[in-house]
């Protein structure tokens, strides 16, 4: 699908292709989503570009994922797609090419950032009338996406801390949500910190205005507050985590304690009935008696005496 908004009452214009898109020249901004091959050798013929290949997307230097020349700024810059219902978040990467007041976004993925944005647009089409305030309308709306997941798994990992059992059942689900969240901490972060490079060279591009070196400026106060906020996180879900694993190692002790007492208590009467089941002939308690009765109440005390010393001991 291709998304295109034409100037100046910022019509939308939805095609399934790049040869549907009428032959106009005022285009403002160009939005790619799943195009095909054809598609995109098309546009990139157009206007004079070249979207990053999918090698250049999955490299981290920044010189790959931010380039400036004459005409022309080239963004790489990462997304999370969170959905709470079945607790998975995912992270794509999304090539922006402003160029001449176009602004041109290529994705292979539905972003609730993108329809943010539309949204936007169609209240306040006055706000967006330059490729330059789109793109920091998309990397501010990002940024309002990675708070929205974080307060989300601040709220789970609050839940974890305050109604989260200790019992044999629930251990092994609690470690594997805290660490999912912790996935997904580590995940925001480095969209964050993406962002935030992005952000750091932008503001120094001479065609950046007064009005939108201050928007960055504040986005970029707002990305430190958030990473200050994922490391607090960070830092919470690792005492949970040691909190229940040490939890845990506290119960198994307990179970190998009670094993260990067990097995000592019968240790004494299994000595003392081995003892008198040896067939001798030459044993004097053989024909006595009180002899069976005897044995019972050697096992009887030694089983008692255990108890006691370990009672005294303070071991049980």
């Amino acid at each position: 699908m291709i998304r295109a908004f034409v100037l100046p009452d910022y019509s939308q214009i939805k095609v399934d292709s790049f040869d549907e898109l009428p032959a106009w020249d005022n285009f403002i901004w160009i939005d790619i989503q799943n195009g095909s091959a054809q598609d995109i050798a098309t546009i990139e013929e157009k206007f004079k570009i070249s979207f990053p290949s999918k090698q250049q997307q999955e490299e981290i230097e920044v010189s790959s994922r931010y380039s400036e020349e004459e005409d022309c700024i080239k963004i790489i810059t990462q997304f999370i797609n969170f959905l709470p219902q079945s607790e998975k978040i995912e992270d794509s990467d999304v090539s922006i090419i402003v160029k001449d007041n176009v602004i041109l976004t290529n994705r292979n993925f539905e972003s609730r950032v993108f329809q943010e944005i539309v949204r936007k647009i169609k209240q306040q089409p006055n706000q967006y009338n330059h490729a330059l305030k789109i793109l920091i309308a998309i990397l501010e709306q990002g940024i309002d996406n990675d708070a929205d997941i974080i307060e989300f798994l601040s709220a789970k990992i609050n839940a974890i801390s305050k109604s989260a059992t200790f019992s044999a059942s629930t251990d092994e689900k609690v470690i594997l949500k805290i660490n999912f969240y912790q996935e997904a901490m580590i995940k925001v972060r480095e969209d964050l910190f993406d962002t935030q490079r992005v952000l750091s060279l932008l503001i120094r591009n001479e065609v950046i205005k007064d009005e939108n070196l201050e928007k960055i400026r504040i986005l970029l106060k707002d990305i430190a507050s958030l990473i200050d906020h994922t490391s607090f996180n960070f830092t919470r879900l690792e005492f949970l985590q040691n909190s229940f694993l040490g939890l845990i190692n506290i119960e198994q002790n307990k179970i190998i304690k009670i094993f260990t007492v067990v097995s000592v208590i019968f240790m004494p009467p299994t000595l003392i009935a081995s003892i008198y089941g040896m067939n001798f002939k030459f044993m004097p308690e053989l024909d006595w008696k009180w002899g069976y009765p005897f044995a019972l109440f050697l096992m009887l005390l030694s089983t008692v005496l255990i108890l006691y010393i370990f009672r005294k001991k303070k071991w049980l």
